[in-house]
């Protein structure tokens, strides 16, 4: 499985009753209560924003993201909670003065079309504004800080309002009831302390094939029960960092796709299943066919298995396509067989078939069966396409070639190893993750992971290296340290 993050292309928070804009903010306050008093803010807030998918459309676009082989692209949404590095938040209130609110759901709302018609989306503006309140100071008749400038709880630009203030009516009456309303999904936080974690899988696939149009965003509030919660003197509130955040903790859509690729050719064995690839390329760059190829396995006489004629393949992602070969039975081993892969063309050109060799392995190649057990094994590890310390333009796209060893030798490598990496960042001490563990591909003359500097925010990058054997699990830190720079 890979990742790609899609950030947002614009956030506000919008407060009831109010024209305040603080779409600037690197904070989204997302409160309710204080209704028996008149200090500010009194009533409630909501959060809305909209998401940058054309990288996420573009790499669906050329096949880097390809569902032919799997349905499992899921889409979440992910924002951190400020209260999240330390528990002795919990229970507190924050430098505001405003109490942490705990035990509570939030929901993922779409942001209405008007007349409940796609053609008619309600499109808005960010706005400039920062704060929550217009301060003076004694230098200064103006807050630079303020504005009331759309978007905001009536607004949508300078000459368009929402069709029902603050998106939805939430007493279930009006032009948009909340009842009318489509909820994404719902997540329940029972310390407060907790990160955003919104299932959005349906909701961007149906934006992705064509199914769903006309969004202009989503927005983030409280249940209707809570943020209509009569006789509370104290504010209650929540808080996580926005796209205008200077920490790391932009907020983002997580897009998890399996590009897996598990070439058994060099280790196929027999009474097992296998997976065949084909990997084409023009001039060094990986290509894609109009259709998938059908494949043929060929005994060692040359003959048509007939139970393995005419398999259909996938596309496992960009320039590769796999084929999966049920278990062969009842043949002398070792002994070769092929793989014929026809019906290829490559924008409308017809290319010649393809016919590759692979040797098909005794069972004992796989497995180990007897009265000993295996010893634990150390690994060591060369790597090339990024360097120790390189300094890398986030505009890069790097293919990471990983020679796994034998620890202590210079030249023997492994044939056939599960091996994974992570890849995060550093603040102080705590390893914060860009990418959970993710196996490494296997062809038959490399191990690799691409990694698209393009969805990465510039930081310092470490990735570490997790091998399993004999029931031990291996990590190995830190084994590549980077940094991605911005390009101007």
């Amino acid at each position: 499985m890979s990742i790609n993050k899609s950030y947002f292309s614009r956030n506000n928070t919008i407060i009831y009753n109010s024209y305040t804009n603080t779409g600037r903010n690197p904070v989204t306050e997302i409160f309710y209560g204080n209704t028996t008093i008149t200090q500010f803010p009194i009533g409630y807030s909501r959060f809305i924003f909209d998401l940058d998918l054309i990288l996420l459309r573009q790499k669906i676009a050329n096949k880097i993201i390809s569902t032919g082989c799997t349905n499992s692209m899921t889409h979440t949404l992910r924002m951190t909670n400020t209260s999240n590095f330390t528990k002795e938040l919990l229970n507190t209130s924050t430098s505001q003065g405003r109490r942490r609110a705990t035990s509570f759901d939030l929901i993922l709302f779409r942001i209405p079309w008007r007349d409940n018609n796609p053609a008619l989306p309600q499109n808005w503006d960010e706005g400039v504004g920062y704060d929550f309140v217009d301060l003076l100071y004694e230098f200064s008749e103006v807050d630079r800080s303020y504005s009331d400038r759309p978007s905001n709880w009536y607004e949508t630009t300078t000459i368009g309002d929402w069709e029902e203030p603050g998106t939805y009516n939430n007493q279930n009456i009006g032009p948009v009831p909340y009842s009318g309303i489509t909820i994404v999904d719902t997540q329940h936080f029972e310390f407060g302390d907790e990160n955003v974690e919104f299932n959005m899988t349906n909701e961007i696939n149906n934006i992705l094939n064509g199914s769903l149009s006309g969004v202009t965003g989503w927005g983030i509030a409280y249940l209707p029960q809570v943020e209509r919660l009569s006789g509370v003197s104290d504010t209650y509130e929540v808080q996580f960092f926005t796209r205008h955040t200077q920490t790391f903790y932009e907020p983002y859509l997580e897009t998890n796709y399996n590009d897996l690729v598990e070439d058994d050719r060099n280790n196929f064995v027999i009474g097992k299943v296998n997976k065949l690839y084909l990997y084409l390329y023009e001039d060094g760059y990986p290509i894609n066919l109009d259709n998938p190829p059908v494949v043929s396995i060929l005994d060692n006489s040359g003959t048509v298995i007939p139970a393995l004629s005419a398999l259909t393949s996938c596309q496992r992602t960009q320039g590769i396509y796999e084929v999966t070969i049920p278990p062969l039975f009842g043949y002398k081993t070792p002994c070769t067989f092929s793989d014929r892969w026809t019906g290829l063309t490559y924008n409308g050109f017809p290319l010649p078939n393809i016919l590759n060799d692979f040797t098909l392995q005794p069972f004992r190649n796989s497995f180990s069966i007897g009265t000993n057990s295996q010893d634990p094994k150390i690994y060591g590890f060369d790597y090339y396409g990024i360097k120790q310390d390189e300094k890398i333009f986030n505009t890069d796209i790097r293919k990471v070639g990983v020679i796994i060893k034998q620890a202590y030798t210079t030249k023997k490598s492994l044939q056939k190893v599960t091996a994974q990496y992570r890849v995060y960042v550093l603040e102080g001490q705590t390893e914060v993750q860009v990418q959970d563990w993710t196996t490494i591909n296997r062809t038959p003359n490399e191990y690799y992971f691409i990694f698209d500097t393009r969805d990465k925010i510039p930081n310092e990058y470490f990735i570490d290296i997790k091998v399993q054997s004999s029931g031990e699990v291996n990590t190995y830190k830190r084994q590549i340290k980077f940094q991605i720079v911005n390009y101007k």
